[in-house]
């Protein structure tokens, strides 16, 4: 970096700390680490006005998809149509406070928040106007992007309908409908992440360029590069600069203990129990997944088992394996375990499939004397895994590994040096 351009604005990488100069792109072009291969930046083909007004979209879609009823169902006399809010109530009314909580906050607040703060700071950036919580609006934006679940949620929804087809007359509402166009915008508007935002408001000249004050430390909150500061807090954000970074090992054990703890009794005791005329019976998660395969729904039951099965325990495992090999093997094996840990990343909230599900169906069969089903204990459990599973693989760092292949590098080449 001695031959750097000064006014190429710096950028390390999240997942080794490499350091390198932002070059401009090419139209749909993509930067990445040539340490580790991380995905650090992309460039799409909207402009900011554009991504402001898909913004806008995605905030009235959102309105259809939470305001509409999503189904209309009709069994034997008796009509219903749902909203996914009803469905909430329902369950914070029959005493399901913790899982109509956590339902609440990643299916419906936590979305809203994230198109919200996203729209907010945009329209600052395309106005050329530095609100003074702008650095405040961001922090909050990167905790809550990772919990914004609607994308699951429209799986849920799919996998609910499905079970309860054959219960009577079922119509699509279109409350569906804007539940499908939100997943398409928010996934989209994901890209601009908190990270990415600070990027553009670099660009347009509103906040200090990364690297301008030297090397040394990388602000967590806003990717600021700088040199060490004496009071600890960022020149650019003001944001208390982590020295130790993200959590100790031995606190990602014990999330990934805890998880593993409440992982049995999310699999062995009943997720769900279904009352009719004819008598009750109770389902487990892997009881759900039969039972979809058993109606001809196997692709959805393929989905099912990855999501609420697989998934969990391969980041359960993943994880344990992250926190045992420490040894430095060299690059390629250290990059193939960022890569690990990026699928880590990637798959974490969908284990939340099923606790969606368990939600929508006691909503959509509520039909006093024909049918009712009540969420069981094993849906807070597997809320609990998702959680914990989530919150270790956020605060496993991934740098250190390669911290320890740099010391080991330098180890052997002052050893030669020194013989």
């Amino acid at each position: 970096m001695s031959n750097r351009d000064p006014l190429r604005p710096l950028l390390a990488c999240p997942h080794c700390d490499t350091l390198h100069q932002r070059l401009p792109l090419d139209l749909r072009g993509q930067a990445a680490c040539n340490c580790c291969g991380t995905v650090l930046y992309r460039r799409g083909a909207l402009s900011i006005r554009q991504w402001i007004a898909m913004a806008c979209a995605c905030l009235v879609i959102f309105a259809v998809a939470q305001g509409f009823p999503i189904i209309y169902l009709s069994v034997l006399g008796h009509d219903l149509s749902l909203t996914f809010w009803q469905a909430l109530h329902l369950c914070w009314d029959r005493g399901y406070y913790g899982i109509s909580v956590v339902t609440g906050l990643v299916g419906f607040w936590f979305p809203l928040l994230q198109i919200s703060l996203t729209l907010w700071i945009m329209q600052a950036i395309a106005g050329r106007r530095l609100p003074p919580d702008f650095a405040w609006t961001l922090r909050w934006l990167e905790r809550l992007a990772p919990w914004s679940m609607a994308p699951v949620l429209v799986l849920g929804i799919l996998v609910a309908l499905v079970k309860v087809a054959d219960l009577g007359n079922l119509q699509i509402g279109p409350g569906l409908v804007g539940f499908f166009g939100l997943s398409f915008f928010l996934s989209g508007l994901s890209r601009w992440n908190a990270h990415a935002l600070w990027r553009a408001a670099e660009d347009a000249g509103m906040v200090r360029v990364s690297g301008q004050d030297g090397q040394g430390m990388v602000c967590e909150a806003c990717a600021y590069v700088q040199a060490p500061v004496a009071d600890g807090h960022c020149r650019r954000c003001e944001a208390k600069l982590d020295h130790a970074r993200y959590g100790s090992p031995a606190e990602v054990w014990a999330l990934v203990l805890a998880a593993a703890i409440f992982y049995i009794p999310a699999n062995t005791l009943p997720i769900m129990s279904l009352q009719t005329p004819v008598g009750i019976s109770s389902h487990t998660i892997l009881g759900g997944v039969i039972e979809l395969w058993q109606m001809g729904s196997w692709d959805l039951a393929l989905i099912v088992f990855v999501a609420s099965v697989m998934v969990p325990v391969t980041k359960l495992l993943a994880l344990s394996f992250l926190l045992l090999r420490t040894k430095p093997d060299g690059v390629y094996v250290q990059r193939q375990r960022t890569r690990l840990y990026t699928v880590i990343e990637f798959v974490g909230q969908w284990s939340m499939l099923d606790v969606f599900v368990v939600v929508l169906m006691a909503a959509m069969a509520d039909f006093p004397g024909l049918s009712r089903i009540d969420v069981g204990p094993a849906a807070l459990n597997f809320g609990a895994v998702v959680v914990l599973t989530m919150c270790a693989a956020m605060r496993y760092d991934p740098r250190r590994g390669w911290d320890r292949l740099r010391a080991s590098s330098q180890n052997a080449q002052s050893g030669q040096g020194i013989a």
